[in-house]
């Protein structure tokens, strides 16, 4: 049974003190929160310290010292490295892990915590340490339902946006991962496009006007089109717009011309030969979301 902890004062206890981790404990100082800190190189400790915290002298203690433990560190891993050892510390405590990882990893950190009795939620952050606190900072949780809304209040402490996902563990990570797909894909689309103009010796400022109304008038709309999404849903890839007999003629263009250039279009070359064979297969005349087929899962 999930315990009723007056979250106006809850003591919480903070693994890891890389830049996020240190604003998380930043966080809950500002909010009044008796917090204990512990991080393998206890020097990182210092500046909380000096703010209020208490700097835990083993991990097994930082985990003893507090109802609630906020877990932010490098790894899967490190993690379980420094958690397995433990017994009867973990006894009654509610573990939140906010450590990057892949979906099973949560996963099996879910199983392995129900195997001894502690009660544990899984997160994600969507955020820079710097947005840490804000009402508007996206955080992703998932498992108990009722062990989050039991601890939602002390959980929006570091990020008002918290939002739950359900009660599978990996579901945040998921997102995570998701979305970082979309930031690099973008990202690196933004840079070759910029090592194309770089040859003609065209500005990336000179360009910012064209992009942005690109950005805004094209991909934005094409990527947050609910129609995009019911159509990924619903598998139903037919379109009056643009087919991928053009997109594949497209993508052709570009790696062509990234070779006549000598600029790298590996990330893009998968890509063409999805969309090459869909088309061989008669789907030229569909949407481009159609490579959707070949990239999910059976």
């Amino acid at each position: 049974m999930n315990k009723i902890i007056n979250h106006d004062r809850t003591a919480v206890t903070v693994i890891g003190l890389g830049n996020m981790g240190v604003a998380l404990a930043e966080a809950f100082l500002k909010g009044g929160h008796p917090t204990t800190v512990w991080n393998r190189s206890a020097n990182k400790a210092d500046g909380l310290v000096a703010k209020g915290a208490a700097l835990a002298a083993t991990f097994a203690d930082a985990v003893a010292a507090s109802p609630v433990v906020i877990i932010c560190l490098s790894t899967y891993e490190v993690m379980h490295e420094q958690l397995s050892p433990l017994t009867d510390e973990l006894s009654g405590r509610v573990l939140v892990n906010l450590t990057s990882g892949t979906p099973d990893q949560a996963r099996n950190t879910a199983i392995w915590a129900a195997e001894r009795e502690v009660e544990y939620l899984d997160g994600a952050i969507m955020a820079v340490p710097q947005l840490i606190g804000l009402p508007e900072t996206l955080i992703f949780y998932g498992g108990s339902k009722t062990l989050f809304e039991a601890h939602a209040p002390l959980l929006r402490v570091f990020g008002g946006n918290a939002a739950y996902l359900g009660d599978d563990h990996g579901a945040p990570l998921l997102y995570d991962l998701a979305l970082l797909t979309m930031l690099y894909g973008s990202v690196y689309g933004y840079l070759h496009a910029h090592a194309f103009l770089s040859t003609a010796n065209i500005s990336p400022t000179a360009f910012l006007p064209f992009a942005t109304n690109w950005v805004n008038h094209v991909i934005a709309p094409s990527i947050t089109n609910p129609d995009s999404a019911r159509a990924l849903e619903e598998r139903n890839y037919a379109t009056d717009v643009s087919n991928l007999n053009t997109n594949k003629l497209g993508l052709e263009h570009i790696i062509r011309a990234s070779k006549e250039l000598d600029i790298p279009a590996e990330w893009l070359k998968p890509l063409h030969a999805i969309a090459a064979q869909q088309v061989a297969e008669g789907y030229g005349n569909d949407a481009f979301e159609r490579v959707f087929e070949a990239l999910r899962k059976s």
